[in-house]
């Protein structure tokens, strides 16, 4: 603003509406160059080899073109196989680009997950006689799931309708994680009852978790050409001061008001103050898929339910009197016959989700194992000044996008887990006593394929003990996946941590292709002299590669986190 020149009197508005007019411009036209560069590239990539050895046979040309572009983009697959099964017959001739493949790589992975929840609503298709309520849940918890799968390709296959594909790329990846990610949980919860279920439900998935990965490798491998000529650092650029366009500009006013509560859509309180009584109940008089914050405060209690925040609850906002007033307490748990997933005593689906000021808790205890305290998948969801309190797998952040701050995590074994893009800050991490003869471990990050964008970062937390940890040995982490991604950076850490740092899942090693990394930590725990010699462990990343898991590079969430009223540090 500060280069543009005025002569005489301009009225703010007609000021506004120009500027606007020209930053429109300037990025339509970024965005129509940059996708035509995109195209050639790609196009090179994937065309430069074909050759016409006779001009006059054009069919047979037509033909080797097409055979050869498949090729080359199914070599970039991890499922090559797969990819050509399952793109060449739906190749039809005439010109094809790469995001043409890329779509219809999307098509093949819908139509195979829409099948298998076919299979999964009729559980006719499983030996369920005289079955355990876990083995029922879990395969309830499969069809739920697949339904989740089936969203989020819908809309990476609808994403670039009204935008470039380079606008979309980060989403992309993340939403195509995410439905690789509810395929692997609805196996694991299967894990947990018969092996002939699990193995069932593999052979049922295993066409549709092999072309969502396709169609993952396809994208990231468009990506890396993009990044090669720095077009989405132009883009950025460009987009700097633009709201993210599920962002309303009340809404922004909205979150930065100093007492939210005074100015709540809905008021749940215990003693009969508020609205409702039970915060299931405020949820369920929220408008599905709203575009408008809905603002609920939950007044000083602890509320016993289980809550859940479904997939059609858009931009809720739960807002407490304190992360140790406004408590909600389940005690739903693994012993007593629950499924993980279905332990939790909050779960969160819908986008946008925000909590402030808010206590979360399952009261199991440790001889109950995994009782989960909140489980998150909500894309680009904020926890603001919050508490989770729990022991075995306190905090499952599933998938997606989310962001934690100033928040208490308690727990013991895996007590943060799952394969979400999850950026910790400003936290205090609190392993407690576990049961006789456990071992804490603070992580278990579940990524389970190379192209996911996926991990945890946590940047300036504490870890400090919870009560007397005595020899208890407490670890950073272990790998629960063969890609498992955990950085601890410009964190204070306690001599409660094991110097060898990291755990294996199993035996006394850890698969090459994990990626753990520690950056400018201190405290009595910190030092890396005496970590674990896996490949995956590296003690000295650079501040470059630290960059790539902060606010800003993991989660693209400079606007959607300063939207949500949280501070935050965007970078190092």
């Amino acid at each position: 603003m500060s280069s543009l020149q005025f002569y005489g009197k301009v009225d703010e508005s007609d000021q506004l509406v120009l500027l606007a007019r020209r930053r429109t411009r300037k990025r339509i036209t970024i965005i129509a160059l940059s996708t035509i560069v995109l195209v050639s590239i790609v196009c090179a990539a994937v065309f430069g080899t074909v050759a016409h050895k006779n001009d006059n046979d054009n069919t047979n040309a037509d033909a080797n073109s097409l055979a050869n572009a498949v090729k080359v983009v199914c070599d970039v697959t991890l499922y090559k196989d797969a990819c050509y099964r399952s793109l060449g017959p739906k190749v039809q001739s005439g010109q094809v680009t790469p995001e043409d493949l890329f779509k219809l790589s999307i098509q093949v992975a819908l139509a195979e997950v829409n099948n298998a929840a076919k299979k999964f609503s009729d559980q006719g298709n499983f030996d369920v006689v005289n079955t355990d309520k876990r083995t029922k849940e879990a395969l309830k918890n499969c069809h739920d799931l697949l339904g989740l799968a089936i969203d989020h390709l819908n809309s990476s296959l609808s994403s670039g309708e009204n935008s470039s594909l380079l606008d979309v790329l980060e989403d992309l990846k993340t939403w195509l994680s995410a439905a690789g990610t509810y395929q692997q949980t609805c196996i694991e919860g299967l894990e947990e009852t018969k092996e002939s279920l699990k193995n069932t439900a593999e052979s049922y998935l295993q066409d549709s978790t092999e072309f969502t990965s396709n169609s993952l490798s396809i994208i990231t491998w468009i990506d890396k050409a993009v990044t090669s000529v720095n077009l989405r650092r132009l883009l950025s650029l460009n987009n700097l001061n633009e709201e993210p366009e599920w962002l309303h500009s009340n809404d922004r006013k909205l979150l930065k008001k100093p007492d939210l509560k005074k100015i709540a859509d809905i008021v749940v309180a215990k003693d009969g103050s508020g609205k409702y009584t039970t915060i299931s109940e405020a949820l369920n008089n929220v408008v599905a898929k709203s575009d408008n914050r809905t603002v609920i405060y939950v007044k000083k209690g602890i509320y016993v339910e289980n809550v859940a925040v479904d997939k059609t609850k858009w931009n809720v906002m739960l807002i407490g009197d304190g992360k140790s007033a406004s408590i909600i307490s389940g005690s739903l748990n693994f012993v007593d016959g629950t499924p993980t997933f279905s332990t939790a005593t909050i779960a969160i689906q819908g986008k946008n989700f925000i909590a402030r000021d808010m206590g979360f808790a399952n009261t199991a205890g440790p001889s109950k194992h995994q009782a989960v305290a909140l489980l998150t998948s909500s894309d680009q969801s904020v926890y603001y000044r919050c508490q989770f309190d729990a022991y075995q797998d306190t905090l499952y952040v599933q998938a997606n996008r989310q962001f934690f701050r100033e928040c208490d995590i308690y727990g013991t074994v895996d007590f943060i887990f799952g394969n979400s893009a999850v950026v910790i800050q400003n936290s205090n991490i609190l392993p407690r006593v576990p049961l006789s003869g456990q071992q804490n471990t603070i992580t278990a990050q579940g990524k389970s394929d190379p192209n996911m964008n996926t991990g945890l970062s946590f940047q300036n937390c504490t870890i400090s003990p919870f009560g007397n940890l005595g020899s208890v040995q407490t670890y950073l982490g272990r790998p629960w996946r063969d890609y498992s991604t955990t950085l601890f950076m410009q964190s204070n850490i306690s001599n409660i941590i094991h110097p060898n740092g990291w755990l294996p899942w199993v035996g006394n090693s850890a698969p090459d292709t994990i990626f753990y990394a520690e950056y400018q930590n201190f405290g009595a725990g910190a030092s890396t002299n005496n970590r674990v010699k896996w490949n995956g462990v590296i003690t000295n990343i650079t501040s470059k590669q630290a960059t790539k898991f902060t606010v800003k590079t993991f989660i693209s969430g400079n606007q959607w986190i300063s939207a949500s009223g949280a501070p935050y540090r965007s970078s190092l």
